[in-house]
């Protein structure tokens, strides 16, 4: 085994929500180095019965891209992969069924229904921990058609699904497991009276596998396609994104620090070594997820840069040109932050694809402020209204959890938006250290690197590698209100 003084290479296939890449890394005990070496767009498709993912389309990219990696470098001696969380394949005999329905479907309303009527969610909180999202794997199980339901033998989330197609081996990593809502909270294994009790089949899900431990090597079909010179292990991660981006998470001390991982959501929470099953967490909207190396992440799932992304999409639609993001958040650090409204991010109109601005405007006249009325103070109203979000939600956690914060990391896509980081410490009283803004890559490539030697030690061993590597930009609290 090659040592970790010397490092080697590994490869990430990391989905998003609106585009995914390949990420060729070089990790050593001194040296974290990671590019992209493929991108491509992830674009949901409707149809008559739904909104799905083009689970195929990604897939293809995914696997062009590894043939990018290992052109290269050959030598690549591990690939991981993490998407989103709770969405899933349905496979009969390893055959999929359709393409996976997207979490933003409004089918899931119906599957509310059905499991609350079994068991309403202050007990559920109780067994699984998780915060309530209609999305959730379990509602979007019980809003399935029963007879494609009956059909399927197994169901895979994304990222096991890829793995699945990769190395022909069916298992469900347990941080994305933790998020479908049929895993206790307490011990992470599966809850067989929940099952029941929801009229599921237990042996819908596949066994269980931790990060760091591998679903197999590459078929030869795909080694062939790739260019893959030897047996490559596909290594399970934090599959789920945000519990890859918390292992990158540069955290000094973790008993003292918060983090944001800010992109088409914003997970706002806290590293505990044990869950919060509280009724005051349950109400404060709090959720107990997998963390790598059995920690727990502590989180409020914000609705993130997703309203304003969303928001520049559509006037991109009405006006038929691409509107500038940095000149648009320039311009919008001109207005004035008392001139516009703080808006309640986590309403649920703003869940669905659609006309971001009415739903404001909507919003504003419901609670008797004034609407924005420019693109600018548009976007200065989400910025404003999602920091105002992120700094309540870690003041929350931390006293719902007890422990004193410090410090508040922003990772991901948001740490670019210098606006965003800058009214979150002035609005928490809290420095900000913003970046990497790769992490959720990041901690793909360094669980696999330490599974394969090529880094070693705990967490915060890793997290000292990208602190040194991957330095965070800090923002201090101003008086501006």
């Amino acid at each position: 085994m090659t040592s970790a003084v010397s490092g080697g290479h590994v490869a990430a296939i990391d989905l998003g929500a609106t585009s995914g890449r390949v990420v060729l890394a070089h990790v050593s005990g001194s040296e974290l180095r990671a590019e992209t070496v493929a991108r491509f767009p992830n674009t949901p498709v409707r149809t008559p019965d739904g909104l799905h993912w083009d689970v195929l389309g990604l897939y293809g990219a995914a696997v062009r891209g590894l043939g990018d990696a290992f052109r290269q470098a050959p030598g690549i001696a591990s690939i991981g992969i993490d998407s989103w969380a709770v969405d899933y394949g349905l496979l009969r005999n390893g055959v999929l069924l359709g393409n996976p329905y997207h979490y933003r479907d409004e089918r899931t309303s119906r599957g509310v229904l059905s499991v609350h009527s079994r068991m309403r969610h202050p007990d559920l909180y109780r067994r699984n921990g998780l915060q309530f999202l209609p999305f959730n794997t379990l509602y979007q199980f019980a809003a399935e058609r029963r007879d494609v339901l009956d059909l399927a033998n197994t169901a895979l989330l994304i990222p096991d699904l890829v793995a699945y197609w990769l190395t022909g081996q069916a298992r469900t990593e347990l941080t994305n497991a933790s998020t479908t809502g049929l895993l206790r909270v307490d011990d992470q294994r599966l809850d067989d009276d929940l099952f029941d009790r929801l009229g599921l089949r237990r042996s819908l899900l596949a066994p269980l596998i931790a990060p760091g431990e591998s679903y197999g090597v590459l078929l030869d079909e795909v080694r062939a396609e790739i260019g893959a010179p030897g047996a490559v292990p596909v290594t399970a991660i934090g599959s789920h994104d945000t519990a890859s981006a918390v292992v990158a998470v540069p955290m000094a001390d973790a008993a003292a620090s918060a983090y944001i991982s800010c992109g088409t959501w914003g997970l706002v929470g806290l590293e505990l070594p044990s869950p919060v099953v509280t009724d005051a967490a349950r109400e404060a909207g709090f959720t107990n997820e997998g963390g790598v190396d059995s920690r727990v992440r502590f989180l409020h799932n914000v609705m993130g840069l997703w309203i304003l992304s969303e928001t520049v999409r559509g006037w991109e639609a009405k006006e038929g040109h691409a509107i500038d993001l940095p000149t648009l958040l320039d311009s919008a650090a001109e207005v004035p932050a008392a001139s516009v409204p703080v808006f309640d991010v986590d309403d649920p109109r703003f869940l669905r694809p659609g006309d971001m601005p009415g739903r404001i405007d909507a919003w504003c006249d419901e609670h008797g402020v004034r609407p924005p009325r420019t693109r600018a103070e548009y976007a200065r109203a989400i910025v404003e209204s999602l920091a105002d979000a992120f700094a309540r939600n870690v003041h929350t956690a931390a006293q719902l959890a007890g422990v004193d914060v410090a410090t508040i990391h922003i990772v991901g896509g948001g740490a670019l938006n210098t606006l965003l980081c800058q009214r979150t410490a002035d609005r928490s009283g809290l420095v900000v250290e913003a970046g990497p803004v790769e992490a959720t890559a990041l901690g793909n490539v360094l669980v696999q690197a330490r599974a394969a030697g090529f880094a070693a030690g705990s967490l915060e061993a890793l997290r000292d590698l990208v602190r040194r590597t991957h330095a965070p930009l800090r923002y201090t609290p101003t008086a501006t209100s």
